[in-house]
């Protein structure tokens, strides 16, 4: 009887000790530390990157917002999401100037990029296009996604080719053209990888 009872005391412990375990694995992982570096032309990309910040951080995540003359040493952080305006199918020069002068400790990191400029706003493959000098930085960091975002196209000031071209390559209409669904879409992936729960409450976009 006793033998029997010791057995059984082993088999509860066996049976109880796996949990225990999987509540110190579930407990002793810190947050993870994410560094947001923007570069901005009229403060779309910002916003951005702002409520990308808000999104993760809402998540329990450690999250520093800065623009990219102006970022922390990357020596902190284990994630970083890089984000840029668009001009002349290109990022702005502080954004590839980031890139290229960090490439090995970005490399050694999980780096996220996204850019925001009309394209994503046309209709058909010129919308879908990823331009040559984007891809070239985003493959020489191995980023885990890249996302191209559609901002802000005010129609004054624009020229009437300028405006003729953007109907024909399917420009429907100007102003705010940002799909937040898709930019907070795009957090909850960032947050699937870095395995952080859904927040709370999802912050709201400007």
């Amino acid at each position: 009887m006793v033998t029997m009872d010791l057995a059984g005391r082993a088999r509860r412990l066996s049976e109880s000790a796996p949990d225990q375990r999987r509540l110190v694995v579930m407990t002793s992982h810190p947050a993870p530390r994410i560094s947001i570096v923007y570069a901005t032309a009229q403060g779309s990309t910002r916003e951005i990157a702002e409520y990308l910040g808000e999104n993760l951080t809402a998540r329990g995540a450690t999250v520093e917002v800065a623009d990219a003359e102006h970022a922390p040493d990357l020596s902190r952080f284990d994630a970083v999401v890089i984000g840029s305006a668009v001009h002349n199918m290109a990022l702005l020069p502080d954004a590839a100037t980031y890139i290229a002068s960090h490439h090995d400790e970005l490399a050694a990191r999980k780096v996220w990029l996204f850019s925001v400029g009309v394209g994503p706003a046309l209709y058909g493959p010129v919308g879908r296009l990823t331009p040559k000098r984007i891809a070239a930085l985003r493959d020489s960091i191995d980023t885990v996604d890249y996302r191209a975002f559609a901002g802000h196209y005010e129609r004054a000031g624009v020229s009437l080719g300028a405006r003729a071209l953007f109907r024909v390559l399917g420009g429907t209409r100007y102003g705010d053209l940002r799909d937040w669904t898709a930019i907070a879409s795009w957090a909850d992936s960032i947050a699937l990888t870095l395995g952080l729960p859904r927040p709370a409450s999802v912050p709201t976009h400007p």
